[in-house]
């Protein structure tokens, strides 16, 4: 159990900045002399005062959009293939956080309650972590010294800080390019100084990963030809040669294709499989075949797609998000995997049966109606709405008639 009494280091830290920051005695000559304050410290906290008042409460936002920095971002792949690792040191209470060369923050994770009071100091994607923006801490440190870095408290400059301790390590490119921090964060209870290690150990694995991912000397590695037609049958295409595919591994390529970001295998597993009890073996075991037919493009950690991947499910998305209901309808050819029962599948279909439908009901063109009514079965309301949008004289306005004389008869 925790003890309420505080640090003994906390509280010497805290007098000496009650004595020099919160009077503004910094540059100061002799202000340190005698003082528990480690000079890198004490420099940062001379240099920030110049821009930050140590009674702001949170850490500023970002302009530019966090989510498509880190979209770009090359971190993004080995943070995603480590997020369960990442996770896992999470979860015995620690926020961990990924930042961009500025110190902005680009990814985080962590358990519900270290969020939730992260997010109170906006140590949360878009956050700005800079000395500059935010003061002393550990994640401006180690962008600053290029060395693994530790901020200990009162030894943060912004006083809302100090319920917390830091440990931050940067994160470079094979050619010593810093690319970032990975930084962990909890509350003074909490340290432990085996973080540190475990911040180093993480940052290694992330350089690791950067270095495999690079492109070997002789030539970039070319990305497998793959195509996925997943709306009303299945057909799978790799390298232009048409592939045999059971149905569950039809449904892994569709649901990785579906969401680019990837799954851990405990989310995969709940969207292949639903309340079932099925070993995290056969889920390997199902992956692995998968990512043999796609010559290794499935990343390890967490179940993501490496190589780009044509899929019209994600096509029909694509053209609805941009407003063309007309080539959405087009691309649409029957409901997604119709004979799946993975719950993940299932939702998908719902997802998208919904949103192509709604769509060419509110179109103003009678197209998309037409072109759904001969792909849903058993639905008139798509054919009034196109009949309703077409004038008398108009030549298709006899054939939509036709079409909705049979669907009538057919219900009675």
């Amino acid at each position: 159990m925790l003890s309420d009494t505080p640090h003994p280091l906390r509280v010497e830290l805290e007098r000496v900045w009650d004595d020099v920051v919160s009077t503004g005695a910094c540059s100061t000559k002799g202000a340190f002399d005698g003082r528990a304050i480690r000079p890198e410290i004490a420099q940062s906290w001379a240099r920030s005062l110049r821009s930050v008042e140590p009674s702001c409460g949170n850490a500023p936002a970002d302009d530019e959009c966090s989510r498509a920095r880190w979209n770009d971002s090359p971190l993004r792949r080995p943070v995603d293939e480590l997020a369960g690792d990442l996770q896992q040191i999470a979860d015995a209470g620690f926020v961990v956080g990924v930042t961009d060369e500025r110190g902005v923050l680009l990814w985080t994770c962590g358990g519900r309650v270290m969020r939730r009071r992260a997010e109170r100091v906006n140590f949360a994607p878009g956050g700005r972590w800079s000395e500059s923006a935010i003061g002393t801490n550990a994640v401006a440190l180690a962008l600053d010294s290029r060395r693994p870095s530790m901020v200990f408290s009162a030894e943060h400059l912004v006083e809302s800080l100090h319920d917390w301790v830091c440990y931050s390590a940067p994160i470079r490119n094979p050619q010593g390019k810093t690319l970032g921090v990975l930084d962990l964060s909890t509350t003074c209870g909490r340290a432990n100084p085996l973080a540190m290690t475990t911040a180093r150990t993480m940052a290694a694995l992330l350089e690791s990963r950067l270095r495999e991912l690079r492109p070997c000397s002789a030539g970039p590695v070319s990305d497998v030809n793959v195509a996925i037609r997943c709306l009303g049958r299945i057909d799978v295409t790799v390298d232009d040669v048409s592939v045999p595919v059971s149905p569950r591994q039809a449904e892994i390529l569709t649901l990785l294709a579906l969401r680019p970001d990837g799954y851990t295998p405990g989310e995969l597993g709940l969207e292949l499989y639903g309340d079932r009890q099925v070993s995290m073996s056969t889920l390997k075991a199902e992956v692995s075949r998968v990512r043999r037919m796609l010559s290794g493009r499935i990343a390890a950690h967490r179940y993501m797609l490496t190589t780009p991947v044509r899929c019209d499910a994600v096509e029909v998305l694509e053209h609805l998000a941009a407003g063309d209901i007309v080539a959405a309808a087009e691309s649409y050819r029957g409901p997604l995997l119709p004979n799946s029962e993975a719950p993940g599948v299932a939702n998908w279909r719902d997802r998208l049966d919904v949103a192509i439908r709604d769509a060419a009901l509110r179109s103003r063109d009678p197209k998309p109606a037409m072109i759904l009514g001969e792909q849903i079965d058993h639905d008139p309301e798509l054919f009034e709405h196109a009949l309703n949008l077409l004038s008398p004289d108009d030549a298709r306005t006899p054939l939509i008639r036709g079409r909705l004389h049979v669907l009538r008869r057919d219900w009675e």
